[in-house]
């Protein structure tokens, strides 16, 4: 009886270690328990916790008994701009490349989306999606001077995109004030109403939340990855880049071109949830005055999401939930940093996953050995 659970066990625990989704749900999982460890040290109730998350989830307040599913749409809202920044994350990753630029080329999407909303004919329902499509693509030749610059000379694309984000940060200051009608230090006049993202239906359904048309744009921002990635050449070419650069090279696969177009890739993305954020989630145009952080976010986001598209979209739903439940935290007794804090042991325990899989994995090689020796 020993011997079959022992079996079990490893087999269990085989599994566990060569599942990147599991690995990514057990991670989660311990991020909650320390977190609720945390509260009851403070002296707080984790209960209140779990309810504030639950509410977000699903719009309904089991200590007052009341549906709001304006809890929804903002959870939806907060994810969409992570579901992209992850992709733009891990569109490089894949690729050979740690990109933390995104928040740089999100700076880059929301200037020029703000910007060409503006220029643009007004159309209803039209303007905002092209003025946001037009942003990311200007944020992905943002991304492609990265990886020009990485593939022709070799240089880190870990420095490159640093020094890349003040540089978009300090243009789009410069920007905006010059270019924006009306720019003061901080704002510019309202958009036209053709330029917003807002959907009315979407508005009625959610009790007047600020979830927008952005979402469409983000589902096929989730095909059009998972397609290119998995089932083309193009995304077989930029994975075997990634794999092994060397054996890339020898079968015909140019480096540079590869470095370009994973960066461009990962500039578009990123752009696309600059422009959706600020033309979703605004009726004025902004002058920014600091980094939104969605670029750094959206590196854990793709951390913990494995690559996948559907991954990304949990995950990207993951981190927005704990982005919309902290302020319903903070009014209930729960400092809102409890939030920021389940997120770094997240990606704390992410970063470590690979020494524990090695761990765990030795531990299995050493179990089956035995099982063997008995039989």
């Amino acid at each position: 009886m020993k011997k079959v659970n022992s079996s079990k066990l490893v087999q269990f625990v085989d599994f566990s270690i060569k599942n990147e989704f599991i690995m990514s749900v057990y991670v989660i999982l311990l991020g909650f328990f320390l977190s609720t460890v945390l509260l009851y040290l403070v002296g707080l109730k984790p209960s209140v916790m779990y309810n504030t998350i639950v509410q977000t989830i699903t719009g309904y307040d089991f200590s007052k008994y009341r549906f709001n599913a304006r809890y929804i749409g903002t959870w939806l809202t907060n994810s969409m701009p992570l579901i992209l920044t992850g992709l733009s994350f891990n569109i490089a990753l894949r690729s050979g490349f740690f990109n933390i630029g995104a928040e740089g080329q999100f700076i880059i999407g929301l200037t020029f989306a703000q910007y060409f909303a503006f220029l643009l004919p007004p159309v209803m329902g039209v303007t905002g999606i092209v003025a946001v499509i037009i942003g990311a693509l200007f944020a992905a030749g943002w991304g492609a001077i990265v990886g020009w610059l990485r593939g022709r000379y070799q240089t880190s694309e870990v420095v490159l995109t640093i020094m890349f984000n003040y540089i978009a940060f300090y243009f789009s200051r410069w920007f905006s004030q010059k270019y924006l009608p009306g720019a003061n230090s901080y704002r510019a006049d309202n958009f036209p109403q053709e330029a917003l993202l807002a959907n009315s239906w979407f508005q009625s359904i959610t009790n007047g939340s600020l979830l927008n048309n952005g979402l469409f744009l983000v589902i096929v921002s989730l095909i059009v990855y998972h397609i290119i990635m998995e089932k083309t050449k193009w995304g077989f070419s930029l994975r075997a880049s990634g794999f092994s650069p060397l054996a890339a090279k020898f079968a015909g696969i140019a480096p540079v071109r590869s470095a370009v177009v994973a960066m461009a890739g990962a500039g578009f993305f990123a752009g696309l949830a600059g422009g959706i954020v600020y033309l979703g989630s605004f009726t004025f145009a902004n002058v920014i005055r600091a980094q939104d952080q969605y670029g750094f976010t959206g590196i854990a986001v793709g951390l913990v999401s494995g690559g996948s598209a559907i991954g990304t979209l949990l995950s990207g739903l993951f981190f927005g939930l704990l982005n919309a439940a902290a302020p319903l935290m903070q009014s209930r007794g729960i400092p809102r940093e409890i939030a920021t804090m389940i997120s770094a042991f997240v990606v704390i325990f992410i970063a470590l996953s690979t020494g524990i899989k090695l761990r765990l994995g030795q531990w299995v090689i050493k179990a089956k050995n035995k099982e063997k020796e008995m039989d």
